[in-house]
């Protein structure tokens, strides 16, 4: 009995926790349904749509990163809440990036204009930091007894080892996450997001310990931007360089090397 009352505040700022990240989605939902029926201007409508998006995601985050950082009894629990919101934010931000990489993605593609690329960055860029700030105002409620606004404001540098690892391995995850992306247009949409979900855990699993695995340049401005302050050109090679340098290789890979060697092995078989 006295082990359960002890457990007790740890489950209760948890459940505060995961109920301030669903307020968060049924905010932005809210937000989504009221700009599908007032704004009907198609940019406008694309530039707020991508701000909620990254807003939520980042704020999320935010709130995941607190929850990690706590130690459960169970290190499979964080694991298994960013399986969760990432099915979350796969159900729920159907239409939109939350990620320059995948805008980076369609223009190299070209499947994307570049006004409409700028315009979606420039509103994940806004919606990253109003996120920051926006936590910064939970947290200062005192919700929970780890909800601290300080804690916000100082440099946690999650990068664990040297830059040319943090730099390999933050373009591996971004490499293969935007592959998947790339590649799982054709599943269907329940099957894709779970696969996609279960995709995320994997790569945080695999790299978070070293360098966060965020692979997302606005997410790591929101989650570091003291760092990004104090520390510019490490952060800004290893969260922005590092996953771009991932997406490059992607699109060189599939849209040019493969076909390449496919019609070079093809024409070889012919002769």
């Amino acid at each position: 009995m006295t082990a359960l009352l002890g457990l007790w505040p740890e489950v209760q700022d948890t459940c505060t926790s995961l109920g301030l990240m669903l307020s968060i989605v049924l905010f932005v939902a809210l937000a989504r349904v009221v700009l599908r029926q007032q704004m009907h201007r198609p940019v406008a409508h694309t530039f707020a749509l991508e701000f909620l998006a990254t807003f939520q995601l980042c704020c999320c985050t935010h709130e995941l990163q607190l929850l990690s950082e706590q130690e459960p009894a169970h290190p499979t629990w964080p694991l298994t809440l960013i399986y969760f919101f990432s099915l979350v934010h796969g159900l729920t931000l159907v239409g939109t990036f939350s990620n320059p990489c995948g805008v980076m993605m369609q223009l190299l593609l070209g499947e994307m204009s570049p006004e409409t690329g700028a315009m979606r960055l420039l509103a994940q860029l806004i919606g990253a930091m109003c996120s920051r700030y926006s936590v910064v105002a939970l947290w200062s409620l005192g919700l929970t007894r780890y909800h601290v606004s300080e804690r916000i404001f100082a440099c946690r540098n999650p990068i664990q080892v040297d830059l040319p690892k943090a730099v390999i391995i933050e373009a591996i995850c971004s490499f293969i996450f935007h592959s998947a992306v790339l590649h799982f247009q054709e599943v269907r949409t329940q099957l894709r997001i779970h696969l996609m979900a279960a995709l995320i855990t994997f790569l945080v699993y695999a790299g978070g310990s070293q360098t966060g695995a965020v692979f997302n340049p606005a997410l790591a401005f929101s989650l570091h931007f003291k760092c990004f302050d104090e520390e510019f050109l490490q952060f800004f090679i290893v969260y922005w360089l590092a996953p771009s340098l991932g997406i490059l290789l992607m699109i060189l890979m599939f849209s040019f090397f493969l076909p390449w060697l496919y019609n070079n092995h093809t024409t070889n078989k012919k002769e």
